[in-house]
């Protein structure tokens, strides 16, 4: 049984949502794929000033979810593969949500407006890069319609990720 997803909203970054998102991203369990902790507050004030470039320019770029009550609840989005390994030149979806929203269907409905905002950006396809012991992420994959496409080891931790595909056009 399909239930109704919640309402949520996103919104290029501000400054102030570099503090909820070093916050919201201190927490160990919702980074236990992100290499287990937050990074210092300097690097989320620059990732969010280059996603307000990356929208500007490209039309998208990782926003800022918020809730029905104007909480910040992470982020998702789409950008270009930042590595050196992997899907270079490829179009990543991802999403990071706070603990406390967990399971509440607010990543499958960020998701879904991220792609339709990437293909209203003329992106024909997007990749996701999911932790295999990430099963939460796998759902969401699926939900969206993403199929595995590649198994593979990630050379920074050795672990095995899955490369999930999703033709938009």
């Amino acid at each position: 049984m399909n239930r109704a997803l919640p309402d949520v909203r996103l919104r290029v970054p501000t400054d102030e949502d570099a503090f909820a998102w070093h916050r919201i991203f201190a927490d160990p369990e919702v980074m236990e794929f992100h290499g287990g902790r937050a990074a210092e507050l300097s690097v989320y004030e620059e990732l969010t000033a280059r996603q307000r470039r990356h929208d500007a320019e490209h039309g998208f770029c990782l926003w800022t979810m918020v809730g029905p009550e104007d909480e910040v609840l992470g982020f998702t989005g789409a950008q270009p593969w930042p590595h050196g390994w992997g899907p270079a030149g490829e179009i990543e979806i991802g999403w990071r949500l706070g603990r406390a929203h967990w399971g509440k269907g607010y990543v499958t409905a960020a998701a879904r407006t991220t792609l339709e905002r990437v293909r209203a950006a003329g992106v024909r396809d997007v990749v996701a890069m999911v932790n295999a012991r990430n099963e939460r992420s796998i759902a969401v994959t699926k939900r969206l319609g993403m199929e595995l496409a590649e198994r593979f080891t990630t050379p920074v931790t050795g672990q095995e990720g899955h490369r999930y595909r999703l033709t938009l056009a």
